[in-house]
């Protein structure tokens, strides 16, 4: 493949946000390079917890704008992705062990309802205890309370993926594998130095765009003079695939150990338990759940399902960007973060952090910031209304790789 010489924009990474950021720019008019090294959603974005949700717990950390942003990107993508994303019952038990209580429960499902705009998905209600038996293997011993909420679930790789295929349908150019060998800034934006497997090619855009998840630094490093960076912890959160299937209902789970929540929900016909963060220093290339990760999962999972004879049949982990801090990872922030370089008109922008469900609300604002130096183009399309194309009847799950 045969790049041509000049873009508007080029993309690195090809997770969930650097394929909305690549839509989002083709749709704003702009010419536009999508850069992947391995495959799409190769990383974190295929080993999530596979939830589009506002974040419920983040309520506990006051961060009501995110809450309020993520439950409006559900809905949006519950319309422009019927096919992917599924509004669904979540089930939360409180028993007389819970750290959380059920008034607090209640309080904090009020404050999720009115962030979602009082929608009909944003209603919650107890379940009467003669339908407990429904929840099969769940222990009901010192069961106090069974709240039902809605949130959406959705298969992340093929999401990504569909955003892809987007991309390309609105004119995006992608190249997969490919690797940012280095990038020098000039009057223009940046030259840069990219590796396919046919050789290496050059190329300059106006906009560089870092979206390369926990590789962000790592491709920071490349660029000269080198970008401001933000200091970063990568937080791993592992997944257990548990077979045969558990229970058919999706769980909200406390950990009876730290209060955290993991999630039990049903995936393709098995049951997917998780999500751990445990602060990661190694190679970002060489992920891979820990023994000690596995354990903690499983003791909450037989906590709450203490005669299921299920077994450990997949594990698989990712790694979260979080801004460097002393605090618990569970507690900190999860609004996405971006980094420019020149302030003013940056030719260079880096998207530090983010959820799976804001990654369209991430790529406007990106879009925003380049507008500034590229200015304004003819539109496209708009993304909030554009419908994510059926990768399993209208194109192949590669759409445009190199």
């Amino acid at each position: 493949m045969s790049l041509q010489k000049d873009y508007d924009m080029v993309v690195v990474g090809g997770g969930i946000h650097g394929a909305g950021v690549a839509q989002a720019a083709a749709a704003a008019g702009y010419s536009t390079l999508l850069l992947e090294k391995t495959d799409w959603a190769a990383g974190t974005s295929s080993k999530s917890s596979k939830l589009i949700h506002g974040g419920l717990r983040y309520l506990q950390g006051g961060h009501l704008r995110l809450v309020w942003e993520s439950l409006r990107e559900r809905e949006t993508l519950l319309r422009i992705a019927p096919h992917l994303v599924n509004i669904e019952n979540f089930y939360i038990p409180v028993y007389r062990h819970s750290q959380i209580r059920a008034w607090q429960l209640r309080a904090g499902l009020s404050v999720y309802a009115l962030l979602g705009g009082l929608h009909k998905h944003s209603k919650f209600a107890t379940v009467p205890q003669k339908k407990w038996p429904d929840f099969t293997g769940l222990n009901t011993c010192d069961l106090q309370h069974l709240f039902c909420y809605q949130d959406a679930q959705t298969d992340d790789d093929a999401l990504t993926r569909a955003v892809v295929a987007s991309a390309h349908n609105l004119g995006a150019t992608l190249c997969c594998p490919a690797t940012l060998a280095q990038a020098q800034h000039t009057t223009r934006g940046y030259e840069l130095q990219i590796t396919l497997p046919a050789g290496p090619q050059q190329v300059t855009c106006g906009v560089l765009v870092n979206c390369a998840g926990p590789w962000i630094n790592r491709v920071a490093e490349r660029i000269s003079p080198t970008p401001a960076q933000m200091p970063v912890d990568l937080v791993q959160g592992a997944h257990l695939i548990l077979a045969p299937a558990v229970s058919q209902q999706r769980l909200y789970l406390e950990s009876p150990t730290d209060g955290r929540a993991v999630f039990l929900l049903p995936w393709r016909g098995q049951s997917l338990l998780g999500t751990t963060e445990t602060l990661f220093t190694g190679d970002p290339d060489k992920v891979c759940p820990l023994p000690e990760e596995e354990a903690y999962l499983l003791a909450i999972f037989r906590h709450y399902f203490p005669d299921s004879d299920t077994t450990v049949v997949e594990r698989m982990a990712g790694l979260r960007v979080l801004p460097k801090s002393s605090t618990n990872p569970f507690k900190r922030n999860r609004e996405v973060h971006l980094i420019t370089c020149p302030l003013r008109k940056p030719a260079y922008i880096a998207v530090y952090g983010g959820k799976l469900t804001g990654y369209r609300a991430t790529a406007a604002k990106v879009i925003a910031l380049a507008e500034k130096r590229l200015g304004p183009r003819a539109t496209v399309a708009d993304t909030e209304n554009l419908r994510l194309p059926d990768l399993s009847t209208e194109l192949s799950s590669d759409p445009g790789s190199t």
